[in-house]
């Protein structure tokens, strides 16, 4: 029973306990980012009585572009990892998802990856409830085991898990299937299994995966890449940090991408260190300097600009996070400083930069 639309509908179950149903609607309100509205959802049966609060809206892709609600849309994402920086530990109340996506919110993004796990429910439920959509994975990334049978079982359970928790979470857009793998055909067979897998539970979102494979054609002079992955995907993703890890090869807005140019494109991760207060020379990459980075993500939105099948972008990422491999005895100590947010809650310049970019978009 959805009492607002006037809609009630008597289902009886089958041997497993399923019960389908599916009806016309009038004058029904699509959840969107700008508004995000949901209905409440009645099931009873004899002994039991349940209450949701569900959203409706369809996502698609039409060539190069993403649909919601038949309207193109732009992916203005950020990512953050399921933890308060402020007090070096985990997010796992309602009030730490009202801190985080509210961080997410102000910027202007639509969109939140989880990086890189399920994160608790609570940020699943309000994402909905502030209008922003989600990119949920589990963490395959790097060096998997991908010839291993026990890897993929426990990858298809987690992935299970995940599906069945939140595919009825009109916020829930991508399921990622993958992050920073390299092909092999151990690892296609993998993934291609979790594609299929995903498709039996939920056939209503999008699939993408993460790419850092994408190298410079001298002859083309166009960042290319060769996967034959990309094909079972809806959205390709690719994490490349220009300015950081990876040297610019002429001024940025020369730089050309030719990555599955058929498809929506977007860039999952992109940035650079800095130390929150620290100044420097902003051309040093050195620095660590809060200067540094705020060119360093003015340039790469410069080269954006020559992405034809841009979909969207994510930073990496929207708060400092602890992480112990981080050796730098001054600007590090255990961190990860590419927060546009330092792990005390200040803002630094980058964050101004994406602020604009995302309000203008």
């Amino acid at each position: 029973e959805i009492p607002e639309l006037k809609i009630a509908s008597e289902v009886q179950t089958d041997g497993q306990g399923i019960a389908k149903t599916s009806f016309r609607a009038k004058n029904l309100e699509r959840w969107s980012p700008q508004k995000p509205k949901l209905y409440q959802v009645t099931v009873s049966s004899v002994t039991d009585h349940v209450k949701e609060n569900i959203g409706f809206r369809n996502l698609s892709v039409k060539g190069t572009k993403i649909y919601l609600n038949d309207a193109p849309i732009f992916m203005k994402g950020i990512s953050f990892h399921e933890e308060i920086a402020q007090r070096q530990g985990r997010a796992f109340s309602e009030q730490d998802a009202v801190a985080l996506l509210s961080e997410a919110k102000e910027l202007g993004a639509n969109l939140v990856r989880l990086a890189h796990y399920p994160q608790n429910e609570y940020i699943v439920r309000l994402a909905e409830k502030m209008g922003i959509m989600l990119w949920e994975e589990i963490p395959i990334w790097q060096g998997i085991d991908f010839k291993n049978a026990g890897t993929r079982m426990k990858a298809q359970r987690m992935y299970t898990e995940m599906v069945m928790r939140d595919r009825n979470r009109c916020a829930l857009a991508f399921w990622g299937v993958a992050n920073e793998t390299a092909p092999s055909e151990a690892r296609n067979a993998f993934l291609k299994s979790l594609v299929e897998h995903c498709h039996e539970m939920d056939t209503t979102r999008l699939i993408t995966a993460a790419f850092d494979l994408p190298k410079l054609n001298p002859e083309t002079k166009a960042f290319e890449m060769k996967d034959s992955f990309i094909e079972e995907l809806d959205v390709v993703s690719i994490n490349k940090y220009m300015g950081w890890y990876h040297a610019w090869p002429s001024d940025p807005s020369e730089v050309c991408w030719n990555v599955a140019p058929g498809k929506p494109l977007i860039f999952s991760e992109f940035g650079g260190e800095a130390l929150y207060g620290q100044s420097g020379d902003s051309t040093v990459t050195s620095s660590w300097s809060e200067e540094y980075q705020e060119k360093l993500f003015r340039d790469n939105l410069e080269m954006f600009n020559n992405v034809k099948n841009l979909a969207g972008i994510s930073p990496w990422i929207l708060f400092d996070f602890r992480s112990p491999y981080r050796f730098h005895p001054t600007n590090q100590e255990g961190w990860n400083r590419k927060g546009l947010i330092s792990d005390q809650g200040f803002r630094k310049k980058a964050w101004y930069v994406m602020k604009e970019f995302y309000n203008n978009k």
